[in-house]
């Protein structure tokens, strides 16, 4: 298992990656790798099967960025850069700096051998703020 968190708020322009600063804990293993203040993930398909599993879990509090327009905004899991929309969350703010939790998961599955870069995208039309940012990844099998 690895989690990694960012405590402070960031600003998060559309399309670009939450950034991760600080680990709770890593994998040991080498199974997931990241440099700090990166938004990306690469998790590697090490395996004796045709295929590795991994549990992605996301959780932060999110909010319309300063200058930006009270309305939906909604962030989700990407999978090397591509949005997965079953992960998206969508909240809709009635204003700038009202903050919303929003909380996913999916399943990735990674052939032998091979690795995946995960991470949180901004799928919103606007820049967001996010705070209290906490990813997990967990081998499932």
């Amino acid at each position: 298992m690895a989690e990694f968190v960012n405590v402070p708020v960031q600003t998060i322009q559309e399309n670009q990656n939450a950034l991760f600063s600080g680990e709770t804990s890593c994998c040991n293993k080498g199974l997931v790798l990241h440099r700090t203040g990166s938004g990306q993930f690469t998790v590697r398909g090490c395996t004796q099967n045709c295929r590795a599993k991994y549990r992605v879990i996301f959780s932060g509090n999110i909010a319309v960025a300063t200058g930006g327009t009270a309305g939906p905004i909604s962030v989700a899991i990407a999978i090397n850069g591509e949005a997965d929309l079953s992960t998206n969350a969508i909240v809709t703010p009635a204003a700038v700096g009202d903050y919303f939790n929003v909380a996913m998961a999916t399943d990735v599955w990674i052939p032998k051998g091979c690795c995946v870069q995960v991470s949180i995208k901004n799928t919103s039309t606007q820049a967001i703020d996010m705070q209290n940012a906490n990813i997990t990844i967990n081998r499932e099998g």
